[in-house]
């Protein structure tokens, strides 16, 4: 009997994948000064002992000013990265391969955590800073802070910053690395019409406003070793009733993404304005996400929906997507990739759990069984 689909290996350049169930980032909000900690060190290698094939650090930013919140992580400097490097081995000794999400979070930085108002901070509050965006616009209620309209010299910079992450990353022992283009974030403003309105080279035209995303991937591919996956998260679409066009203009820079090093894509929406309609539902992106792979002739994962044991089964089997990310399920139960393989009657499933789990969750379960 053959293994279920998404219990098969996955490879992506010189990087195998135990199964197609990845963890995606999911932020904390708990670093100090970008700086991870005990939480960190124990959530990360949790979750890759209960069996997903790669786990992704949260969003991680590339700049102090790229934080989405004063409590998220960084690696701008040399000691945000030794605490990244601790987590990186931590989740490879677990079984899993370790990615690192490094990102920028534009407009929509210098904002409260979620659960203290998920907001912009008000700029009397000292943990507050300038945001900027490629244009002077701010995303709308509760992002509503103006940013400042990014100058040359601060393209070059934050190019520049996302190649020193990457180089950072990769030192750290990361053998996956995702660029944030996605959710409204700055890379995605820049590429969207609706936030940005430059009159440069970075604004205006579909090869203009794809610009700063080609020429960040193609910064951060002089550093990033060639035999490891760089894959990105991007926004293709944002429900805001220009679909077709909106997702044609990202397949298109998907293929330009593709020829200047891009491994794989993880579909998501742009999440760039605050007025949409986004059909929610298990697994919606998947169709998108298989168009994407099809016309773009490029690898594709996807969130949102996945987490479903017979959804899961059904987007990788159908070729849909080669890989779902399952975040929040992760969360309520660190060992779900264990609980997806009991439900697809994997053979043997302890060999997803370390021996110490394995022993007493398999040799000792059902009607007689005593654990000593």
């Amino acid at each position: 009997m053959s293994a279920p689909a998404l219990f098969t290996p996955f490879t992506l350049k010189d990087v195998t994948l135990r199964n197609r169930i990845a963890v995606p980032p999911m932020c904390q909000y708990s670093a100090i000064d970008g700086v991870t900690n005990d939480w960190h060190q124990v959530h990360y290698p949790s979750i890759a002992r209960g069996g997903a094939g790669l786990v992704i650090v949260e969003a991680t930013a590339v700049a102090p000013e790229g934080r989405i919140t004063p409590n998220c992580t960084g690696i701008w400097n040399d000691t945000q990265a030794e605490g990244l490097a601790r987590i990186a081995a931590g989740i490879k000794a677990a079984g899993a391969v370790p990615g690192i999400q490094i990102a920028h979070a534009g407009r929509k930085a210098s904002a409260n955590r979620p659960w203290e108002g998920d907001d912009h901070i008000p700029d009397t509050d000292p943990r507050a800073w300038q945001t900027v965006a490629p244009s002077a616009i701010a995303y709308g209620p509760g992002l509503d802070k103006m940013p400042r309209a990014m100058t040359l010299a601060d393209i070059e910079q934050t190019k520049a910053d996302f190649a020193a992450a990457a180089r950072r990353a990769r030192d750290a022992g990361f053998e996956w690395l995702e660029l944030h283009f996605a959710h409204g974030y700055l890379a995605q403003s820049f590429f969207s019409a609706h936030s940005n309105q430059r009159e440069d080279q970075y604004g205006g035209s579909f090869d203009n406003r794809a610009r700063f995303l080609l020429e960040t991937l193609a910064a951060v591919r002089e550093v990033w070793p060639e035999n490891l996956p760089l894959t990105a998260r991007f926004g293709v679409i944002e429900y805001d009733g220009r679909d077709e066009e909106t997702l044609s203009e990202s397949i298109e820079l998907t293929r330009r993404m593709r020829d200047g090093g891009l491994d794989l894509l993880s579909v998501s929406v742009n999440f760039n304005i605050p007025d949409t309609k986004i059909p929610w539902g298990p697994a919606f992106l998947a169709p998108v996400a298989q168009r994407v792979r099809r016309e773009a002739g490029l690898p594709v994962a996807s969130a949102w929906g996945m987490d479903a044991t017979a959804d899961a089964e059904r987007v990788v089997a159908q070729e849909q997507l080669d890989l779902v990310m399952i975040g929040r399920a992760h969360l309520a139960n660190p060992h779900y990739t264990y609980r997806l393989a009991q439900e697809l009657k994997v053979d043997r499933p302890d060999w997803i759990l370390p021996p110490p789990y394995a022993h007493w969750l398999e040799r000792y379960k059902g009607p007689g069984k005593v654990a000593r």
